[in-house]
């Protein structure tokens, strides 16, 4: 007996080069067969997706899901609502928590509160250095085989080129894959949003370009010293000229890899201003800042260039009373599970940038090949495969609205925003975990 039938989708699988009209039949928590005119007699449920998308579950390779020690901007719980609300059905979380996730007790801590709790599948990312201080490696071995599928001190940079040195020969000897956080902490104190003519208008302290480009430079070289081993992610990169030395770097056959978010891709500084709303808006404040239309460009052609190989939100709840504090004072950060997906479609696919079937891969095979989770059967829909599933209706338009927001915390700009394409139904290991979508029917 079939418990799930999906049928006559668009089924998109990068992974395997499929997109064709097809049913897929789940059972169990994994997908019993996918092809043309399956038995919708033998479902105990059927989803007519008729004009949807269906793509392997989404992946989130950069979350903060808060837990341990901040559960009052989010919990493992209120996350990954808001993960499925998006369409994500894997998220990994990353380290800055209170305490660090920078040991194997604290891992499998994370671990076992998302196999109680979670709505979706939760893999943590675990600490570089002891407390994220920069200033003793973790135990990267023991990190990994307790089940952290990457290695960061997001949040915060490892500023010693040493320290960074011996973190990446280690990551290097366990085959994982380091998350840079780039920012070089001198040339951003005090710093607010983006330097530019923006903030020297608003009388705000600049965050330069070169902050992030600086990091990017040193750690590719560190990378290229090392023989090319340790496998190097830059997260949230906003800058132009981080383009071009990933682009380089690329070029020259180094492990370096890249991701965007979707504010970097959609906004620009101009948002502090209040061009679209009200000024000082701290729903426009994050780090790295919101830059200017000429790196808003360059972000979407290294994209469509292949040089960004990956889309990460940045999802980093903060409560009300946070973002109530002055520009100057509240903390960065914005919220993004529920809005990615059409953010990205709007960014890049309306725009002629990419196409659904790169959108989908850059949302799920290759995060999944980031973070080794293709090895785990993610990021791809196959036979046997874990049955993990999101439908997408490409076109749909829709304004973001509080009703919209599942997580704990709002902190978000794109309220009021119309975008195009949302997840409409989120399968995860075979069982519906959000739906929107109206067309079911019991066989």
């Amino acid at each position: 007996m079939t418990t799930l039938l999906i049928r006559a989708a668009r089924v998109i699988d990068p992974a395997s080069g499929r997109d064709e009209t097809a049913d897929i039949a789940i059972d169990n928590g994994t997908i019993a067969d996918l092809g043309a005119n399956l038995d919708a007699a033998a479902a105990d449920r059927v989803i007519d997706a008729d004009g949807l998308i269906a793509s392997p579950g989404l992946i989130d390779p950069h979350v903060h899901l808060r837990d341990p020690g901040q559960e009052r901007k989010e919990t493992i719980a209120t996350g990954t609502a808001a993960a499925v609300a998006g369409g994500f059905t894997t998220v990994c979380c990353m380290p800055n928590t209170a305490p660090a996730i920078d040991t194997p007790t604290t891992v499998r801590g994370v671990l076992k509160r998302a196999d109680e709790t979670a709505a979706c599948r939760v893999f943590p990312v675990a600490a570089g250095t002891v407390g994220r201080k920069g200033e003793a490696p973790t135990d990267v071995w023991g990190l990994i085989k307790a089940g952290a599928v990457g290695i960061s001190d997001d949040g915060d940079v490892i500023a010693s080129a040493g320290m960074m040195a011996t973190v990446l020969s280690l990551v290097a000897e366990v085959g994982t894959v380091f998350m840079q956080h780039c920012q070089e902490p001198s040339l951003t104190r005090g710093a607010v949003m983006h330097a530019g003519a923006v903030s020297t208008r608003l009388g705000l302290i600049g965050w330069p370009r070169v902050a992030e480009e600086i990091i990017i430079e040193r750690d590719i070289r560190l990378v290229a010293v090392g023989g090319g081993r340790a496998k190097y992610h830059v997260q949230h990169m906003s800058s132009g000229g981080s383009v071009d030395l990933i682009r380089r770097a690329r070029d020259a056959g180094l492990p370096v890899t890249a991701e965007a978010s979707p504010h970097h891709l959609l906004l620009t500084d101009d948002l502090v201003a209040g061009e679209s709303g009200q000024a000082f808006d701290t729903h426009a404040k994050m780090n790295p800042p919101l830059r200017e239309r000429s790196d808003v460009d360059a972000l979407r052609q290294a994209v469509a260039d292949g040089v960004v190989t990956v889309l990460a939100t940045d999802h980093a709840p903060h409560t009300p009373d946070e973002k109530a504090e002055p520009f100057e004072d509240a903390p960065f950060g914005i919220i993004g599970l529920e809005t990615a997906l059409g953010g990205y479609a709007t960014a890049l696919v309306e725009t002629g940038a990419i196409d659904w079937p790169r959108l989908i891969a850059l949302l799920t095979i290759e995060p999944a090949k980031l973070c080794g989770l293709d090895a785990r059967g993610l990021g791809s829909l196959v036979v046997g495969g874990p049955a993990d599933v999101t439908l997408i209706d490409p076109t749909t338009k829709w304004t973001v609205t509080e009703d919209d927001l599942a997580g704990r915390s709002r902190n978000t700009p794109f309220l009021g925003m119309e975008l195009t394409g949302r997840a409409v139904a989120t399968i995860v290991r075979g069982k519906v975990a959000c739906s929107r979508h109206q067309a079911a029917s019991s066989a």
